[in-house]
């Protein structure tokens, strides 16, 4: 039985009954205790769930006790058990009989109440429970123990924000890695689920049907059953009715969906894109051109230069201006690392803005060391979500930005390099936030609260990155790519690999209107090349 929960015993009309012709006194004068008390200890350490306790009360033990209660509680999947004794009476010179209520609560599927009764009898001038398995049920015998007998109702829909099913397999591959699958349970599952579950009962594998399988499946109509050791129903004690799953809406809004899966379905590379909306955390679309991993929610990635947005955050809230003249040359040695532009580029005198424009590394990370040091920088990416975690509503990894230890970590974290690592969706809301001015926990299921909280972003900054984005698009990295007017966005071009080896991911992260999004394509040559007109084509179906 549970353990730990322990629910006030009451007793309800308690009868004490005298023997005849006097024999009742002479058992009460010289009988150690009365029968209500035994039958109290007795039910109280039921209650409990302390075994010891209850076998301290018996007149001879039972080789069969233990594992009776142990027996009911595993097989009934008993949470907690509230006992009532209703009264006790002498049946004879040292007998008695107490009769009791059992409210047992059921995991996952409700409370069961009955009545039973407790034999007692004197044993060595003390009152003792007389046990047999009818004490713990009127219905059970030796050798029978309890089972469960389930109907499940139909299983509740996943659907997207307009309603739309999207749990039939026929929504496209992406839309089945967040929905997951069905699967019979095995014995391991049984194990997790609890009692309700048999092996070869309907369970959610992977995704928001194994997330919300309880919220999905509710509970079946359950009966109560007693069954020989042939597990041959013997008797059916009771019923527990049913009550019906909840449909799952999520915030995928499929007209982003196809238009997003759309856009990477043909390339050659791996890729993957995530869209938000800014105004609101939701997730309208999350597609993967390959199956298995989930890269979308769940990569790893080093975010390249699309970090130098939350960078220019920071130097932008330190008082930094878009017109602010900077310089951007060629090769730069900061923290003893030497750092060089993308091909090698070199722009010399710019303004901040055209140095975010043409993604100048060589700019970025003096400015990183001079203007914002260690401690604002992590500060500035905390901001965006990084080291916080999410809770979207199927597993999704969470962004890392650790404290650069030296001045080389210092001016590789300012343009998304050294120990950073981002998923595309951690990306698009950094897009989120830069449309809108707080940060919002993305997510996928509207209804589940949030562990992380909206931040806003610093007073003043939003007009001035909102400019440098736009010069991104229209004269800068991704200007070649076609983005619709309107389009506000920043490239990256992220290293990995052994120094000997570099290959590089191609990112472009952004906004329009009320959507953002990121866009990753692993080991594409370049953001603005490669990730960009991904986006453009994305950006461009929706019109």
């Amino acid at each position: 039985m549970p353990r730990g929960k322990t629910i006030a015993i009451t007793s309800t009309a308690v009868v004490l009954v005298a023997g005849a012709a006097g024999g009742g006194a002479w058992w009460f004068l010289h009988t150690r205790g009365t029968p209500q008390e035994t039958a109290q200890r007795f039910v109280a350490a039921w209650q409990a769930g302390d075994l010891n306790a209850m076998r301290a009360e018996l007149g001879a033990q039972n080789p069969a006790f233990d594992k009776t209660y142990q027996d009911m509680r595993k097989n009934l999947a008993v949470e907690t058990a509230e006992m009532r004794l209703n009264s006790v009476k002498e049946t004879g010179d040292g007998t008695g009989q107490a009769a009791y209520t059992a409210a047992l609560r059921l995991r996952d599927i409700g409370e069961w109440s009955y009545s039973g009764t407790l034999d007692l009898a004197v044993v060595d001038h003390h009152w003792r429970v007389k046990w047999s398995p009818s004490a713990v049920h009127p219905r059970l015998t030796d050798g029978a123990s309890f089972a469960l007998k389930t109907k499940w109702p139909e299983r509740a829909r996943i659907t997207a924000a307009g309603g739309e099913r999207i749990d039939g397999g026929t929504a496209g591959g992406s839309v089945q890695q967040l929905v997951g699958y069905l699967d019979k349970a095995t014995e391991k599952d049984v194990k997790t689920l609890g009692a309700p579950y048999k092996a070869g009962d309907a369970i959610g594998r992977g995704g928001l049907q194994q997330t919300f399988q309880q919220h999905l499946a509710g509970a079946p109509a359950t009966e109560i059953q007693i069954v020989g050791a042939d597990r041959k129903t013997i008797k059916s004690v009771g019923e527990i009715d049913g009550k019906d799953g909840k449909d799952l809406k999520t915030s995928l809004d499929l007209r982003v969906q196809r238009a997003a899966a759309d856009a990477v379905r043909d390339l050659k590379q791996t890729a993957s894109l995530v869209a938000i909306r800014p105004s609101t955390g939701e997730i309208l679309a999350v597609a993967n051109n390959q199956g298995g991993f989930n890269r979308a929610l769940d990569g790893n990635y080093p975010p390249g230069s699309t970090f130098k947005a939350i960078t220019a955050i920071g130097l932008l809230a330190s008082g930094m201006t878009p017109g602010e003249q900077v310089t951007c040359p060629k090769d730069v040695t900061v923290g003893g690392l030497p750092i060089r532009n993308s091909h090698h580029a070199g722009y010399g005198a710019v303004t901040f803005s055209d140095a975010f424009a043409y993604s100048c590394n060589t700019t970025f990370a003096p400015l990183a060391q001079e203007r914002l040091g260690a401690d604002k920088l992590v500060r500035a990416a905390e901001l965006f979500g990084f080291n916080k975690p999410l809770n979207i509503g199927v597993p999704a990894a969470k962004g890392s930005f650790p404290k650069a230890q030296s001045g080389a970590e210092l001016a590789a974290e300012s343009f998304g390099q050294g120990r950073i690592t981002a998923s595309p969706l951690l990306m698009a809301s950094v897009g989120a936030a830069l449309a809108d001015g707080t940060w919002r926990p993305p997510t996928l299921v509207p209804s589940i609260e949030q562990k992380a909280e909206p931040q806003e972003l610093p007073s003043g900054v939003l007009p001035k990155i909102h400019q440098m984005m736009s010069a991104v698009v229209t004269k800068g990295t991704a200007k070649d790519a076609r983005l619709p007017s309107g389009t506000r966005g920043k490239t990256g071009t992220a290293e990995f690999g052994p120094q000997d080896d570099l290959k590089t991911h191609a990112w472009f992260m952004g906004f329009r209107g009320d959507l953002a999004f990121a866009v990753i394509v692993e080991e594409g040559s370049g953001g603005g090349a490669v990730a960009a007109p991904v986006a453009a084509s994305f950006l461009r179906t929706l019109g």
